[in-house]
């Protein structure tokens, strides 16, 4: 007979997964599983029939595969009006749980100690199920302005979703006033995040035998060139700055975090890979660093067409994240602590989908519950005075948006 299958370990506290709305919903979110190397559709289409339900009919914006979906929700004001008002924003997406040790099942969520643990509870289904459980009020209270929800795919490897769910936002000119992405920050007001760009680098030499090098060209030994170089850069911002103190790590970063190259120890390889990002603060000319990296590439090339005129060195970007840089006296960080999150001037290394609703004009924070240090972790949690914080700010917003119909 074949083995019995194990079953997943029950939750220790079933009742503490749905004592409110918001858990209820997060807990079937975190019951899918939605790694970004997998479809989302299951929670989009899920997502979908609730806001059908309440007599909304969502945009689902889809990959060019048909394999994922972004997802546009606009709850209208008490007049009909559909441009201004507020985003909530969240990415539906998370990453793998390979090679990670975890005490319970990634995907079966479980309370423990005032904690709920699963994939994705703090990175962000949290803030995405508390946003889900507010769809019935967020249809029956009548709104002085409109609220859009906007939920991505794909922000895991380089916030690629949420270019065409943004674009979306432009394109039907709906012109928000302000944006709320709900990733983890402790539930307080985070106005600014570095920029993200990654690059991908891939040197051609010549294959030979290791006994007669003269006749290759060693794409690994040129590309231990370009490493220097990046760490080169980084050092540079590392002690000339420019600086920018709000962040813990106040410079510009960059490192090479990916190698690949070489088929055999007897064989000049033929090719060598690397993948490097850097994460720039606002004072950094983003574009002008991706021309000195471009510029040090093709020095190496014509290293390289010295030895063999056959060889060469190609650049692309592999993705990148626009930072984030709200004023201090914006409306929208006003906003967001009067409807209870923590204020504060913290800027965060880590990126988000913010910056790019910022480029569209559209002022943002990011401001959820749970804390990045727990984010992609094995055993990844989020407290549950977390979730109760998050709800509490969205039933604020609620009252805050609430038309008085009175005469």
């Amino acid at each position: 007979m074949p083995p019995e299958t194990e079953t997943p370990t029950a939750s220790p506290d079933e009742d503490a997964l749905t004592r409110t709305p918001s858990l209820g919903w997060i807990t079937r979110l975190l019951r899918i599983d939605t790694t970004s190397r997998d479809s989302n559709l299951e929670l989009i289409d899920l997502l979908a029939a609730e806001i059908r339900a309440h007599g909304v009919e969502p945009v689902l914006i889809p990959n060019d595969e048909g394999t994922k979906a972004n997802l546009l929700a606009t709850f209208p004001a008490a007049d009909g009006t559909t441009t201004g008002g507020i985003v909530l924003s969240g990415h539906t997406d998370v990453v793998p749980v390979d090679g990670q040790d975890w005490a319970s099942e990634p995907f079966v969520p479980e309370v423990r100690d005032g904690r709920l643990y699963g994939r994705g509870t703090c990175d962000m289904k949290g803030f995405v199920g508390a946003v889900a459980a507010k769809v019935p009020q967020l249809a029956g209270t009548p709104l002085r302005e409109p609220v859009h929800l906007a939920f991505s795919y794909d922000e895991e490897v380089g916030c690629v979703g949420a270019v065409s769910l943004v674009d979306e936002i432009v394109r039907r000119g709906l012109e928000p006033r302000a944006c709320i992405v709900g990733e983890p920050t402790s539930m307080r007001v985070i106005r600014g995040h570095k920029a993200l760009t990654m690059v991908r680098v891939t040197l051609h030499g010549v294959a030979a035998h290791s006994s007669r090098t003269p006749h290759g060209v060693n794409a690994i030994e040129y590309a231990a060139l370009f490493v220097r170089f990046v760490r080169q850069v980084a050092d540079e911002f590392r002690t000339a700055g420019p600086f920018d103190e709000h962040y813990d790590v106040p410079f510009t970063t960059a490192t090479v975090n990916q190698v690949e190259g070489g088929i055999a120890v007897n064989t000049v390889p033929a090719e060598c890979t690397l993948t490097f990002e850097f994460r720039a603060i606002a004072a950094v000319d983003v574009d002008a660093t991706v021309t000195r990296f471009r510029e040090e590439a093709a020095r190496i090339e014509a290293l390289m067409q010295e030895e063999h005129p056959d060889a060469r060195v190609e650049v692309s970007i592999g993705a990148q994240a626009p930072g984030l840089e709200t004023a201090e006296d914006a409306d929208v960080i006003a906003l967001v602590e009067r409807l209870g999150a923590d204020p504060s001037l913290e800027k965060v290394a880590y990126g988000t989908e913010a910056g790019l609703f910022q480029r569209a004009g559209i002022p943002t924070v990011v401001c959820g519950p749970g804390d990045i240090a727990q984010a992609h972790a094995p055993d990844e949690f989020v407290e549950l005075d977390q979730l109760d914080r998050c709800d509490n700010l969205l039933d604020n917003l609620l009252d805050h948006l609430r038309a008085d119909l009175r005469g």
